[in-house]
């Protein structure tokens, strides 16, 4: 029998008493939103990848910005609103074309009703780059270019950053002979050195970002933000997800973890500390797919840890100094195609952030 998650007032307690003060989820969860009312926890929500198609007629998106956004403001601090997930490398090729409509249409919704200060976006995966390596390469593949410009152009005018799901960890697994192990955790290594721009980079999350902001450049625009709306590292993995360790999991997100504490931006970007969503707070022992999909918390859903990161230490030390840490919650339902008990597979994510 697979363990239910805490429910949302619980899991509000674990973020209090961590000092934790930012969240994502996957979808709005009224049960969520209420709970997270009058607390020091921002919010980002989630529309699901069904609905797009509906979005893009203006009166649907208001409708639902009015049903689901505004019942829970002030009171609950939503800060932004992403439009679907991964839509542009989603199996179905007829969502990419509802994606700008519907992302312009809940902008403006929220806009018309004095919400402009919520952030609409929506996280793509790195799939969207026909190349990566080296970071100054990145470029968009040709066959989304179009739908690409409209929706960074859109991002350019509401001043809205571009997400990304980053995850080393896939590309350690799928050449582990080719890529250094410490290279992906931000342990010590020699790093590489990009040859066209000279940037040195100790790390795979981070030339990730920078192969995003070049494809963003290629295409025209300048002072769009990249951030990272998930990565992380799974504790247990089946026979051939090579790396799937405690240790690995551990060190990669203790790792991040201190980065984002000092505040560490790109090579590209040293002066913009990098925001980053680390996936997950809980194990999810009913989603489906390998192994490692249900190992990605870093904590049991009886919320006892699977692992130390330090959060304990960060919660401490925190509360003695002038700087907050923040985390932010996110459902990883996004990334399953079928339906199981909405509660267990629409629930959080953490971001490690310090503001």
């Amino acid at each position: 029998m697979a363990n239910n998650l805490p429910p949302p007032d619980k899991v509000l307690e674990l973020l209090s008493t961590l000092n934790l003060t930012k969240t994502r989820i996957y979808d709005t969860n009224p049960q969520i939103l209420s709970s997270f009312a009058n607390s020091n926890i921002e919010i980002i929500v989630t529309v699901e990848n069904e609905i797009l198609s509906q979005l893009d007629d203006p009166q649907q998106a208001a409708q639902w910005v009015n049903s689901h956004i505004i019942p829970y403001l002030p009171e609950t601090k939503i800060t932004g609103v992403q439009v679907g997930n991964e839509v542009f490398t989603d199996d179905d090729t007829t969502l990419i074309q509802h994606l700008v409509p519907a992302v312009v249409n809940i902008h403006n919704a929220l806009a018309q009703l004095g919400y402009s200060n919520i952030k609409v976006s929506t996280p793509s995966s790195l799939a969207v780059l026909s190349a990566s390596y080296p970071p100054s390469a990145g470029s968009f593949k040709s066959e989304i270019s179009g739908i690409m410009y409209q929706f960074l152009n859109f991002l350019s005018t509401s001043k809205s950053p571009f997400w990304i799901n980053a995850y080393p960890y896939f590309a350690y697994k799928d050449s582990p002979n080719g890529i250094p192990l410490n290279y992906v955790l931000f342990n010590p290594n020699a790093g590489m050195v990009d040859p066209y721009t000279n940037l040195r980079y100790d790390n795979m999350l981070y030339a990730m970002a920078d192969a995003v902001s070049f494809a963003i450049a290629k295409m025209g625009f300048k002072g769009i933000e990249v951030r990272v709306s998930e990565t992380g590292w799974p504790s247990k993995g089946d026979a051939d997800e090579v790396g799937a360790t405690p240790m690995n999991a551990a060190t990669y997100n203790r790792n991040l973890l201190r980065r984002q504490m000092a505040g560490e931006g790109t090579p590209l970007n040293p002066r913009m500390r990098l925001e980053v969503y680390l996936f997950a707070l809980f194990n999810e022992d009913l989603k489906p797919g390998p192994t490692s999909e249900r190992n990605y918390g870093l904590f049991r859903p009886d919320e006892s840890m699977t692992y130390n990161v330090g959060l304990s230490a960060l919660a401490t030390s925190s509360a003695s100094t002038s700087s907050s840490s923040s985390i932010s919650l996110a459902s990883s339902a996004a990334r399953v195609k079928v339906k199981l008990h909405p509660w267990i597979m629409k629930f959080f994510f953490i971001i490690l952030l310090v503001t």
